[in-house]
């Protein structure tokens, strides 16, 4: 198949955490002006670029595709079916470690493919506070290189950023003017995400009130970060979409901002780390120990890892409640939640957590 070229803007989300909310938020500011072809979903591996394509229009503006990627290779076959002229690379964690050798550089080579590959004069977007995104292989890139942060100095840095019940509050200065931007999801790693969109669409001229409307009303991918508000002031945080220690961590803190008492955590197993699992999910219990948690659920063989870390690092070991079977994780939840509790549900896609969830939400 032959690569398909485009002189229109041809957007490339990657990373290992914020794909699918990064490119939805894209698109949604995009469409405020513009008709605009994105990915559906998260379907972005190589079989789905080739079904995208052949959907592309003339008449479409701005093309926003999911570049997915868990394994080496991918990405640069991906843009020999459609190259991109602008790339996001949200973020370097540990998703699909176990595919690349167990090794952060393993993901850093693999994701660098992107770059190596896209338009060499196009326009790259990085995260300015993550510390392996500074170690992509840019070194032949002759493009333009846009950075965006909230703790490092970015081209695009979000100040006061804020939680409310609602979501995130955050100011950015555009063209030295400083604005204030909403968006309907919780945790400050999502308000990174905002602010890829947020420059992607500052690059092709849309205005800071087209950014902010696209940003409070772009559609929320289902299974991330979902609040749903029970019976007896019950607070239910459905994140089961998939799982990794950054995404595990992010969601705890998040879980942590708010809610001050009767936290409960209800983790699964984390997929696809190979021999980089144990410690991954070692990372998970050493972050949770520390946090105002209340009750720690744990499904699944690399969860009671997540367990046993915890209370090595001082989490009270009868608060560690691990089950072998999703019937007595659903018995024992049903005891342990009280009125004014919020629960966070959270793993791997094949864990299936969202079965716990859809128990919580019809059966407490």
């Amino acid at each position: 198949m032959k690569t398909l070229v485009l002189r229109k803007p041809v957007i490339a989300v990657t990373g290992s955490s914020g794909k699918t909310t990064t490119k939805e938020m894209i698109a949604s500011v995009l469409q405020r002006r513009w008709k605009v072809y994105k990915s559906a979903e998260n379907r972005n591996n190589r079989a789905h670029l080739r079904h995208h394509a052949k959907k592309i229009r003339s008449s479409h503006q701005a093309i926003v595709l999911e570049y997915g990627m868990s394994a080496r290779g991918h990405l640069r076959r991906s843009c020999k079916i459609i190259k991109p002229n602008m790339a996001v690379i949200t973020m370097i964690g540990t998703a699909h470690i176990g595919n690349v050798g167990g090794t952060v550089e393993g993901l850093i080579q693999a994701k660098s493919e992107l770059i190596l590959n896209m338009n060499q004069t196009g326009t790259l977007f990085l995260n300015a506070d993550d510390e392996n995104s500074k170690r992509l292989n840019t070194r032949t890139f002759q493009g333009i290189i846009v950075k965006v942060g909230i703790n490092n100095k970015a081209d695009y840095q979000a100040l006061d950023v804020r939680s409310t019940q609602q979501g995130m509050n955050f100011g950015v200065k555009l063209l030295g003017t400083y604005h204030e931007f909403f968006i309907p999801i919780l945790g400050t790693h999502n308000v990174y995400n905002a602010l890829f969109a947020m420059a992607v669409a500052d690059r092709l001229g849309f205005s800071p009130e087209q950014i902010k409307e696209g940003l409070e009303n772009y559609r929320r991918p289902g299974r991330r970060l979902r609040v749903y508000h029970r019976e007896n002031s019950v607070c239910l945080i459905d994140d089961t979409f998939n799982a990794n220690p950054n995404s595990v961590k992010a969601a705890i803190d998040v879980l942590t901002t708010i809610s001050k008492e009767n936290n409960i955590a209800v983790l699964g197993s984390m997929s696809e780390l190979g021999r980089y699992s144990r410690r991954g999910h070692k990372e998970v219990g050493r972050y949770l120990a520390d946090k105002n948690i209340t009750y720690l659920f744990t499904y699944g063989t690399g969860a009671k890892i997540i367990g046993k870390a915890a209370i090595s690092n001082g989490f009270p070991s009868a608060r560690v409640i691990h089950s072998i079977s999703r019937n007595t994780l659903h018995k024992r939840l049903k005891r342990t939640i009280n009125p004014g509790s919020t629960v966070l549900v959270k793993g791997s896609h094949n864990m299936m957590m969202n079965k716990t969830v859809r128990f919580l939400k019809s059966g407490t």
